[in-house]
């Protein structure tokens, strides 16, 4: 099972989750054991390559996504291209994990989608 949590940076475990799920700098990518796997940049097309999100995200074999909220369209992708997504709010990448594994992040829907991405 792979992970991948939105950050600022490359400094793995220790970098900062970014808020927007679509224009953070990289993906951070753990195993199910909170082992970071790699680190990837975002180069979909909302940072000026190709492809949206979700979609680079299932290239790297991505089952799990940790971010502090998305537009109802991005959960909805990520939900067809089987990849669950959970939210909640975290400094670090490795808090976000920690938090996910103890059960305290919500399992996004539609309707929990971000607000601002609604008009």
């Amino acid at each position: 099972m792979k992970i991948a949590i939105p950050t600022e940076g490359k400094r793995g475990l220790e970098e900062s989750v970014a808020y927007h799920f679509g224009r953070c700098e990289t993906y951070t990518i753990l195993d199910e054991n909170g082992k970071l796997l790699e680190v990837i940049d975002n180069a979909s097309e909302h940072m000026g390559g190709e492809g949206l999100p979700p979609e680079l995200l299932k290239k790297h074999g991505v089952d799990v996504l940790l971010c502090q909220g998305m537009g109802p369209r991005a959960v909805d992708m990520c939900g067809q291209l089987g990849i669950e997504v959970y939210t909640g709010e975290a400094e670090s990448a490795k808090e976000m994990f920690s938090s996910w594994k103890a059960g305290k992040l919500k399992k996004a829907t539609e309707e929990d989608a971000c607000k601002e991405h609604r008009e």
